[in-house]
């Protein structure tokens, strides 16, 4: 019965991991990667489409992307979107490709960038540790209907907070890892 909940902890904290990841990717570094434009999405017929499901979004070096839609009258479209994100990219439409050169980072965007990923580092750490707080607040209401003895209950507590421990250390090295792909020149 313990192990189910030790299953869910870890379960759950994946997806936090998930979450934070996703968050990360949508954080602009000085390099082109696609899921910078993951986000956005498109109006196509009447409803909001995610734009990998109308283009092909394809790095052409290192500071541009290549956004090529399948329908061609869908072009003021995209490029609409990609303004409209407040990523700041300012799209170039070139017949049917759009290209979506990478500004330069300058310090201070930098530093804002390098806050922001901090802040979603911060909100993953919560979302860890309030996933702990809900698995011990079930284990101790299985002691309290004396399902289980105070040594197991003990023993339960340590797992999740070496659960815990571990996705938060997680954490941790993908926030290291995003601030030193931020601060790469």
């Amino acid at each position: 019965m313990l192990d189910e909940y030790k299953q869910d902890a870890n379960e759950r904290m994946q997806k936090s991991i998930d979450a934070l990841a996703t968050s990360f990717n949508k954080i602009r570094t000085g390099r082109a990667h696609p899921s910078i434009l993951e986000g956005i999405r498109v109006d196509y017929y009447g409803s909001e489409t995610p734009l990998s499901q109308v283009a092909n979004v394809s790095v052409e070096d290192g500071r541009t992307l290549s956004v090529t839609p399948w329908e061609k009258h869908m072009v003021p479209d995209i490029e609409k979107a990609i303004m409209k994100a407040d990523l700041g990219l300012n799209p170039a439409t070139a017949g049917t490709v759009i290209r979506v050169p990478m500004p330069a980072l300058t310090e201070e965007t930098r530093k804002g960038y390098i806050k922001q990923a901090r802040h979603e580092a911060e909100t993953g750490r919560v979302s860890v540790r309030s996933i702990r707080r809900d698995v011990l607040a079930d284990i101790k209401e299985l002691l309290k209907m004396k399902e289980i003895s105070e040594d197991h209950e003990r023993k339960a507590q340590e797992d999740i907070q070496k659960v815990t421990d571990s996705f938060i250390a997680k954490i941790e090295q993908a926030l290291k890892s995003k601030e030193a792909d931020l601060l790469e020149i």
